[in-house]
């Protein structure tokens, strides 16, 4: 299946002749890798640089075991493990709390529009349990944030556009702190999220494009006021403290 390496390092040459294959998609997501010892003896190298290499890719998400099984499977990187990765660079790069809303204003009427174009029935359901389980929370706040973050990522699941799903994660992840200070501090936010899911899951379920892409305009632009009401500052690092207890 392998040839053997030419020269070293081996473990990052192994780790790249399998990650192509995957990518060129020889290798099928949920198809077993051979053993520790058959890749060894295929690359013609030690089983710890297999091992090491193996482990790069896992670390990446290419490859994954299951539950209780030491064998390594094709996989691929999940919206939580590409968002992590995501998030973290975005607040190395000195990303601003305006930088995040920038994006979010950009990109979420398309996911919207897109949503209500393309949406299932079990994308529309999982949508507007969505908004009845924001609707329905009173009190923590920390899950009502989590209810806003599980909104957004339904509407991209409902797009059925991999590009959008893959984006949103580390978006909400940088939005969340903030989202969890003006929840705190400004009365009236959670009625007009709430309102404003309403309206979008209404718009989605009438295949309404434009007024689904309005509303989300409308509720992304409710964020930035809400910063300015909740005294957050625009140019605040979204790695900083936000003075939320």
């Amino acid at each position: 299946m392998f040839e053997p390496l030419g020269y070293a390092p081996a473990y990052l040459r192994l780790s790249e002749a399998i990650r192509d294959r995957i990518l060129r998609r020889e290798l099928k997501e949920g198809q077993a890798l051979p053993t520790e010892t058959e890749l060894a003896r295929q690359f013609e190298v030690n089983r710890s640089t297999v091992r090491e290499a193996l482990r790069k890719l896992e670390s990446s998400g290419l490859v994954g075991r299951r539950a209780g099984g030491k064998r390594l499977f094709v996989t691929r990187p999940t919206r939580e493990s590409v968002g992590g990765g995501l998030s973290q660079a975005l607040t190395l790069h000195e990303t601003r709390v305006v930088d995040v809303w920038e994006a979010l204003q950009a990109v979420q009427p398309g996911i919207a529009r897109a949503a209500a174009l393309r949406r299932s029935t079990e994308a529309l359901e999982q949508l507007a349990s969505c908004a009845r389980r924001f609707a329905g929370r009173r009190g923590d706040r920390e899950f009502a944030v989590e209810d806003v973050a599980d909104f957004f990522n339904a509407l991209g699941e409902a797009s059925d556009n991999p590009v959008f799903v893959l984006l949103n994660e580390p978006l909400l992840r940088l939005l969340k702190p903030s989202l969890a200070v003006i929840i705190d501090r400004v009365p009236q936010a959670r009625a007009r999220i709430e309102s404003a899911q309403k309206h979008i899951v209404d718009a989605v379920r009438d295949r309404d494009a434009e007024t689904a892409a309005m509303w989300m305009t409308r509720h992304t632009r409710d964020f930035r006021r809400g910063y300015e009401v909740a005294c957050i500052p625009l140019s605040t690092e979204v790695g900083q403290d936000l003075g939320v207890a």
